[in-house]
């Protein structure tokens, strides 16, 4: 049986057009799988990795400690589960830790593995890795945010979260994520 795409897909060139702090943009040129060549922006970005920390509360119910930020890219404040970038070829476990302890001032001592997602795969390679946190407990120094973070720390019931991110009022896509992956595998 014959591939009804028989090209090699692949890049052919690549212009650096900006190199930040987060992200680099160039203009690549790439061959498709029909064979057709064309030009397209590409974002790269070293990748991420987040955290739904969860935590039983007195009452037995289970809590997702979620963080409100201030995201300009939003015009606004959104409810999401601590995270951030990949320092270099960092282990995507390894900054889950370290963000979870910045962000809200927590370890975890069981991390869950709930796989990754490519966030906007039409434009950037961005890939953020995906965990549950359980077994929390406070560090000596508490959060430790960056200049440019602004946050507060939420605490939501669990399956209250998971009916707003069904329901699209938590709309941060690497939350929505974590939490219904997280869902499944708990069987909320």
């Amino acid at each position: 049986m014959e591939s009804e795409h028989p090209h090699p897909a692949g890049l052919i060139s690549s212009q650096p057009i900006y190199k930040g702090r987060v992200v680099d943009l160039s203009l690549d040129r790439v061959v498709l799988p029909n064979g057709n060549e064309t030009d397209l922006e590409m974002i790269r970005h070293p990748g991420a990795a987040v955290v739904l920390p969860i935590e039983t509360g007195e009452d037995g119910v289970e809590y997702a400690l979620l963080v409100r930020q201030y995201r300009y890219a939003a015009d606004g404040w959104l409810l999401e589960v601590p995270g951030g970038k990949l320092d270099g070829p960092e282990d995507p476990e390894v900054c889950a830790r370290r963000e979870l302890e910045e962000e809200i001032g927590y370890e975890a001592g069981e991390l869950i593995a709930l796989g990754s997602i490519l966030t906007t795969p039409g434009f950037t390679d961005e890939r953020i890795w995906l965990y549950l946190g359980r077994e929390l407990k406070p560090t000596r120094g508490g959060p430790a945010l960056e200049d440019d973070e602004v946050l507060e720390v939420e605490r939501v019931r669990l399956s209250e979260a998971v009916s707003r991110a069904i329901d699209g009022d938590i709309i941060d896509a690497k939350t929505v994520a974590a939490l219904l992956r997280a869902a499944a595998m708990l069987g909320i």
